[in-house]
This record gives structure tokens, sequence and C-alpha cells, in this order.
């Protein structure tokens, strides 16, 4: 048992200024962070709101900042934050949602844009899923959901992400992750519905900083699923707007020269009239030794394009199966 320093954020909902308050506690290193902010409320501090359930890393109810970083309260060790804090945990409520007090947050603008994505199959009524019967996947088709179902909306995620700080359009990381889980279902009759949907800002502000990667504590790894929806949206919408047509452009940019031409990646992207506005920029570029010419092909050129050729081969299906008696994740 040791001594450690729970700097809490106090806040009383009702307009107050925000302030630490801190509280000494006698906990073991390998006890759970949450299991200190009980003591507090129990033995110190009968006002302290924290919210919490299971207490198994399962329900996702007692996600927090500690020392800045987006964690689930249950199953992070106070061991793991002393040894690298001075013995100080710093635990605010998470961020980009309304504090209603202390450590609990209104969770409503992220449930908002959960429920924007419409989270359910759609299905298509000429095909009904069959009555009283399972609907049958196969193991590939299963594995096409990636890590998706781990997820316990827990908003650790949502919590991490600055594009959602910045911007009330951007849907965030797990909205997103949860549509592409639909999207892929093949019981799902609405892919180009979806597809469409998003193909737009609402999907192409992901900063791809990986914040959410790091903070969700099931390994769902979202940003890696936005990668998924934007190949998804670009190869069945299209280009459509300023994210997409940059994306393909860049693409094809190098796939046919080697090297970035960014006159020809400027133009691809924001169209001939969108350039002029950057007319400022391309001349601030070349007064600093930025060439905007167009490059010759690099050498090994056709090496380049014999990886795209590769990448942009069918997915060796075959060689995911997995063996017999085996669970869907080959455990």
């Amino acid at each position: 048992m040791t001594q450690v320093t729970y700097q809490i954020l106090r806040n009383d909902g009702k307009g107050g200024v925000p302030h630490f308050q801190n509280f000494v506690v006698e906990i073991g290193e390998t006890e759970a962070i949450l299991t200190g902010l009980i003591k507090i409320r129990n033995e110190q501090d009968p006002t302290l709101a924290v919210r919490y359930s299971c207490r198994q890393e399962i329900c996702g109810s007692c996600a927090m900042r500690v020392n800045g970083k987006s964690r689930l309260v249950c199953s992070r060790l106070v061991g793991t934050e002393t040894k690298t804090h001075n013995n100080t945990i710093r635990i605010e409520p998470m961020a980009n949602q309304p504090v209603l007090r202390d450590l609990v947050v209104d969770q409503t603008p992220f449930w908002d844009r959960y429920r924007h994505i419409r989270p359910h199959l759609i299905l298509d009524p000429a095909n009904p899923l069959p009555q009283g019967k399972e609907s049958r996947m196969t193991p590939e088709q299963v594995d096409q959901f990636r890590e998706t179902p781990r997820c316990i909306a827990c908003a650790s995620c949502y919590s991490a992400c600055p594009a959602v700080g910045s911007d009330p359009d951007f849907l965030g990381p797990m909205a997103l992750a949860k549509l592409y889980r639909f999207t892929v279902d093949p019981r799902d009759a609405a892919y180009h519905e979806r597809l469409e949907g998003i193909q737009n800002q609402k999907l192409w502000l992901c900063l791809r900083c990986n914040l959410c990667v790091e903070a969700c504590p099931k390994d769902v790894r979202p940003a890696e699923r936005i990668v998924d929806l934007k190949r998804l949206a670009n190869q069945e919408i299209g280009k459509r707007e300023r994210g997409s047509k940059h994306s393909i452009g860049f693409l094809n940019n190098i796939e046919q020269g080697g090297l970035l031409n960014e006159t020809k990646l400027a133009r691809d992207s924001l169209g001939l009239f969108g350039m002029l506005g950057q007319v400022g920029k391309g001349f601030q570029m070349m007064r600093h030794g930025k060439s905007l010419k167009k490059h010759p092909p690099i050498q090994g050129l056709s090496e380049v394009q014999a990886i795209y050729a590769d990448l942009n081969k069918p997915e060796d299906i075959k060689g995911r199966e997995r063996p017999v008696g085996k669970g869907v994740k080959g455990e």
C-alpha cells in the first residue's frame, strides 16, 4: 500500500469555476484507479460525482481522462500511472461532452452521432431474413467486421478525438467504426446508401492522428476502419468533394510518376476555379525554393506501379480460412 495523490477536477455543473482538488488515498499499485475514487467518495467526500457500473471493462461507463489520456478507470491500474507521474493521478471528465458534475458528462452528443448512422440492419423487403432460422455467414464474411464487435461504446475514442472538438459535422471514431460494421454486413441492403451518406465532410474530417486507436480499451482501431470506409466510399461513390478528390488524386499522382506533382494534385482536389484561391500560396512556395513544375518519372517507376497492381488485386480469401473446429478469430 502507498499514498497516492488524486488530483480531481471538480465542477458543480451550475456555472461555477472548475478547479482541481487533491485527495490522498492509501491504495495498492495493483488496484484499479476506480477503487481509489470510490474510497474518496465513501471516506472523504460523498459529494464527488463518479459514473461506473460493472467494474469489469464491459459496460464502458467509467471512461475519464487520466493524466491527460482517455482511459477506463476500472481497468487502469494505479501503479501504471504513479510510476510515470510522481505518485500523482490527475483525473478529469471526458472531453467533447458537457460536464454535468465532477467526473460525469452528458453523453447526448455522442449518442446523437451514433444514432445518425442508423446502427441497425437495413433489410431488403424483397429478401427478408429467414424466419425461425439463423442467418448464416461464412467465416470470411465475419472476418470483414474486423475488431468492431468488441466496441463497448465507452466514448474514450470520442473524448480523445480532436476533430470532434473542432468540427460539429464530424461523426466521431466510434460512430464511423460502427457504420463500417453495418456497411460490410452481408445481410444489410443499404451498402450504397450508407456510403453515399458519408462521402462528404462527415467522413473526410478525420485528422488521421490515431489518438482514437491509442484511447480504445478494446483495440477496435477505429482509425483503421475510417480508412476502410474511405476506400469503400471512393470505390462505390467516387470523387464527390474535396477530401475524396484529394485522396484519389494523390493515389493516381504517385502511380503515374512516382513523385508528388503538387500542381496537378491541387487541380484534381480543387478544380481550376478553386486553384485561383491558392495562387498566393503557390508564389510563397516558389519563393522558398519549392518547384511546382512537373517532375519527370522516377527511375524504377515500373516497380512502384507493380506495387499498385499488387495492392489492387482481390484479397486472398483462401489464405485466411480458419482451421476446422476453430473459432471465428482462430482461437
